[in-house]
């Protein structure tokens, strides 16, 4: 369930922080995050769909917004798609996180700044790209962020972000997470997995905090007209993931239900192949023919005029 409409912005934006430097340790394990030859091609895939083509370009300086624990922005500067990193978040502990994992890769030149979407702290113009994944819909103001983006944005720059809920989609991932719920006790059995002894919800703080922090579910429209109100050009919404993100989620739930070193090399090993095999179905045979509303999530790039 999302943060309250009542919510004030100062509420939503301590649930976020408080969440995010809860979670930032296990956030990768959580949701799969890979630095490697996996990520590195999700990402490039992610960029490509967003952008509507690469084309080999480099980005020299790239502004991420809500970087979280760096799987957008880390593996696009590891493909040489982005020179030089600043990945912000208003989560201390996910900065963190992000550092550690940058020194780990051996990557150099990454600055790490704790603020708020809304106001940032750059000079006009400094920016080639600004990025983000699934981060749009925690930010309150979404017409300040975007006013800040084209601002931070030198001429003829672009902004990317992928992996943000749309309201079909939101509602789509329902049906698999009950699904998951339902039966988890067999899949449990069948794999020999042991019941959690602890419910994840209940094991911190920061899981107790996770209904709050998602804002918004979008339509296209709702981003589109952001766009063209902040002034940008070039300006597309499209979607991807609808029958691999409905699998990933009744995946995502079963495992929930078990306790983590109990479930099996070969059970993560099918749960991963056949995602990624219905990722390709998604990318290849439904994304270039279906509406963007259609899809679990939505990807969104735009220039700003030169």
């Amino acid at each position: 369930m999302p943060a309250s409409p009542t919510a004030t912005h100062e509420h939503i934006k301590d649930v976020n922080t408080r969440y995010h430097d809860a979670a930032a340790e296990e956030y990768d394990a959580k949701w799969g995050i890979d630095f490697g030859e996996v990520g590195q091609r999700q990402v490039r895939l992610k960029l490509v769909k967003a952008l509507g083509g690469l084309k080999g370009r480099c980005f020299g300086d790239a502004l991420e917004i809500g970087s979280g624990t760096g799987y957008f922005s880390l593996n696009l500067v590891q493909l040489g798609a982005i020179e030089r990193l600043t990945a912000t978040d208003i989560s201390p502990g996910m900065l963190q996180r992000l550092a550690a994992t940058a020194e780990a890769l051996g990557i150099e030149g990454v600055t790490t700044v704790e603020t708020e979407a809304e106001v940032l702290p750059f000079e006009d113009e400094s920016f080639d790209l600004v990025l983000g994944h699934a981060v749009l819909h925690h930010i309150p103001d979404l017409d300040r962020a975007f006013a800040e983006f084209r601002r931070v944005l030198r001429p003829g720059g672009m902004i990317a972000f992928a992996g943000e809920p749309s309201r079909y989609g939101d509602r789509l991932a329902a049906l698999p997470k009950r699904a998951g719920l339902a039966l988890a006790p067999a899949w449990r059995r069948a794999i020999g997995a042991h019941v959690r002894s602890t419910p994840e919800h209940e094991q911190s703080e920061g899981h107790s905090l996770e209904g709050e922090v998602d804002v918004h579910a979008f339509a296209p429209a709702d981003l589109r007209r952001l766009l063209k109100n902040a002034g940008f050009e070039q300006r597309r919404v499209g979607g991807e993931e609808l029958l691999s993100n409905a699998w990933g989620w009744g995946l995502r739930t079963v495992e929930s239900s078990a306790e983590p070193e109990s479930i099996s090399f070969g059970w993560r090993r099918f749960a991963f192949n056949s995602y990624i095999a219905l990722q390709k179905v998604d990318t290849k045979v439904l994304e270039p023919h279906l509406p963007a509303e259609l899809f679990y999530n939505l990807l969104v790039s735009a220039r700003k005029p030169a």
